[in-house]
């Protein structure tokens, strides 16, 4: 508490010079004040914005005295929030307010629902995810004595949150609130991939075999004693309580309907993720008409693609042809992750045409963990550190490689990579005039998903999907999106079947059913998160043609791009607001847009990045609030 006090003094000192400190003086202070101590909070978020002073830190999320205090800590920022005279603030501070206000309304209003008693699924878990923190590749620093120090105190603090996560299921098993049987099972086998009786042969041994040379060989050979200990009598007991207790007590007795709405206050629960997830008041209802009339018109335009190549019969029939003809499948994973390589030289040479911004960090290709494989998604992003120490990761699952077509390569680039989340990720962290809360922790996935699929829908602009095979992988990719909106909304709204919900993807798009099944046991732990990628990307080309109808002649797509991307995430109704403004400031003659008015080359080849750690994807959302209610998972994945 050391450093919020220090900030504290400094809001005192900044006073003492100034008889009577400006509202924005006092907001700003306040916002910083109050950023120094969610870090202090949640530890693991400071790890991942590469802020190394809590890296020895892990918060037991899992006590009801841990989720009573953080409603305290969330009702005392909406209160001295609201202390603030809104308009004596100006320009970004005025959305600065807005968009705090929001994140602390919904976080409060999400108390109601006990999400804390769901705190592991097959998609992302902190089990997993600690793992992954272990393994060495990911944000957890591993580059000197003191690096292997904090890991080995805060590993130690994990075996008392999993016992927690069990007790937390245990108290949901007793009051109805499980997950579905079916996306538990998957949960099994990544446990016992984790269970291992010699410590070197555990994912938690990695960084003992990559040892830098800024280690020295004693403390070496004390960190191996002191580890391999750590792990077998601690850390791995652990993981196997939580495995058989999965096994033994919660499969058995998980519930067997699917839809959000069949737990206690389901409805107005998934109501509640509906409205977080698409910063919109559209009802499920509304959201399913609108997703059917997306799927069917983009069916009449794969069937145009169908019909311009010359295939001689049905669309279903197409589909089946995609799927089966090996031209468009790789043989082996390095093909695919090679082929992802070159599309990124490629496309860094095309931006330009429609981007004058670019990040200052690059990216790389890398591969899922094969321990994760199986039940994770075909790709995703994890955006660099705001410091440079790690680059922006687009990782690849090459798990069934029949589930990554060659046709879908270069809208999967284009949404994952640039211009799509590492673009939009990337300049979010680097806009230093932003406050910290929304650079690092603000997650709107109406946008960030909105920005990806729109960024897919640029890509003829760009330059590419010239071959028609191709054009229909970006439609593939697009009936995905619109089929959510009907499946997700169908199983939580409408009481779909999960095998209703993967019969209906299986019939409207040439998917494998492997990756049907995987989208929709997805859907199931993720309620309303898919429900964001389309509606975001039809506001935001929405906002486009208001642009471009309203400056005619004027209208400069890299600065539309730039103020889109130069404000943070923003709920879709400040967006519209900020879109609104850069017009009329066009208008007026201005030739500045965004918060910032000059950023680096639009071109990321001339970036430095500095390629030190491999990282997986956990989004600005601190994994100590995973177990809270207001921490669903649901709101920060980056997926396709």
């Amino acid at each position: 508490m050391r450093h919020l006090f220090a900030t504290l003094m400094l809001i005192l000192a900044v006073a003492a010079v100034s008889a009577k400190p400006s509202e924005s003086e006092r907001f700003n202070a306040w916002l910083e004040a109050t950023w120094e101590e969610t870090l202090v909070r949640t530890p693991i978020l400071a790890t991942q914005i590469g802020d190394p002073r809590y890296n020895d830190r892990v918060v037991n999320f899992t006590t009801a005295e841990w989720r009573a205090d953080n409603r305290r800590f969330l009702e005392r920022q909406l209160r001295e929030l609201q202390g603030f005279d809104r308009k004596a603030l100006v320009g970004q501070e005025r959305v600065s307010f807005d968009i705090l206000r929001l994140n602390l309304t919904q976080s409060l209003e999400a108390e109601r629902f006990p999400n804390w008693m769901l705190p592991v699924n097959q998609y992302q878990s902190f089990p997993n995810f600690l793992a992954e923190m272990g393994s060495g590749t990911s944000i957890q620093p591993f580059r000197t004595v003191k690096d292997y120090e904090d890991w080995h105190k805060r590993l130690s603090g994990a075996p008392i949150i999993l016992d927690g996560m069990i007790n937390n299921m245990r108290i949901g098993l007793a009051k109805g609130v499980t997950q579905p049987k079916p996306v538990m099972e998957k949960v099994l086998p990544q446990l016992a991939a984790l269970l291992t009786t010699d410590p070197e042969q555990s994912l938690f041994w990695g960084p003992m075999k990559n040892f830098p040379e800024s280690v020295p060989v004693a403390d070496r050979e004390r960190l191996i004693a002191a580890f391999r200990t750590l792990i077998k009598e601690h850390v791995v007991p652990a993981y196997r309580r939580m495995h058989d207790f999965v096994r033994d007590e919660y499969i058995p007795r998980a519930r067997t309907t699917t839809a959000w709405s069949a737990l206690p206050n389901g409805k107005a629960w998934y109501a509640y993720h509906v409205r977080l997830n698409t910063t919109t008041t559209m009802s499920p209802d509304a959201i399913y008409a609108l997703g059917e009339t997306e799927v069917h018109r983009i069916w009449d335009e794969m069937n145009a693609v169908r019909r311009e190549v010359k295939f001689d019969g049905n669309l279903p029939a197409f589909f089946r042809q995609l799927q089966d003809d090996p031209r468009f499948y790789y043989t082996r994973p390095e093909e695919l992750l090679g082929g992802f390589r070159d599309l990124q030289v490629k496309i860094n040479g095309l931006l330009p045409k429609l981007f004058d911004i670019a990040p200052k960090a690059d990216y790389r290709v890398q591969e899922v963990e094969a321990f994760l494989a199986a039940s994770s998604d075909g790709a995703s992003y994890m955006p660099p550190a705001a410091d440079g120490s790690r680059p922006g990761i687009f990782y690849v699952n090459t798990y069934n490689l029949k589930a990554q077509p060659i046709y879908g390569m270069e809208t999967l680039s284009l949404h994952e990579a640039s211009p799509g989340h590492h673009f939009q990720m990337s300049i979010a962290l680097e806009v230093s005039s932003l406050p910290k809360f929304r650079r690092f922790a603000t997650r709107y996935v109406a946008y960030s998903e909105g920005w990806a699929l729109y960024a897919e829908s640029i890509g003829k602009e760009l330059g590419l999907f010239t071959d028609p095979y191709q054009w229909y992988g970006r439609l593939s990719d697009e009936q995905l999106r619109a089929m959510r909106l009907v499946v997700d909304t169908g199983l939580h709204h409408k009481g779909w079947t999960r095998q209703q919900a993967i019969d209906y993807m299986l019939a409207h798009s040439s998917m494998a059913e492997s990756d049907a099944i995987a989208e929709v046991e997805r859907y199931i732990v993720n309620p309303g998160q898919a429900l964001g990628y389309k509606i975001g990307q039809l506001e935001i080309s929405r906002l486009r043609r208001e642009a471009e109808s309203e400056l005619g002649s004027k209208f400069d797509i890299k600065k539309f791009h730039r103020v889109v991307l130069t404000n943070g995430e923003l709920p879709l109704s400040v967006l519209a607001v900020q879109v609104r403004e850069w017009i009329r400031t066009e208008k007026a003659g201005s030739s500045t847009s965004g918060v910032e008015a000059t950023r680096g080359s639009p071109n990321p080849k001339n970036a430095s990045p500095r390629m030190t750690h491999d990282v997986w994807f956990w989004p600005t959302a601190a994994l100590e609030l995973l177990g809270s209610p207001s921490g669903s998972l649901s709101n920060f994945a980056s997926d396709p």
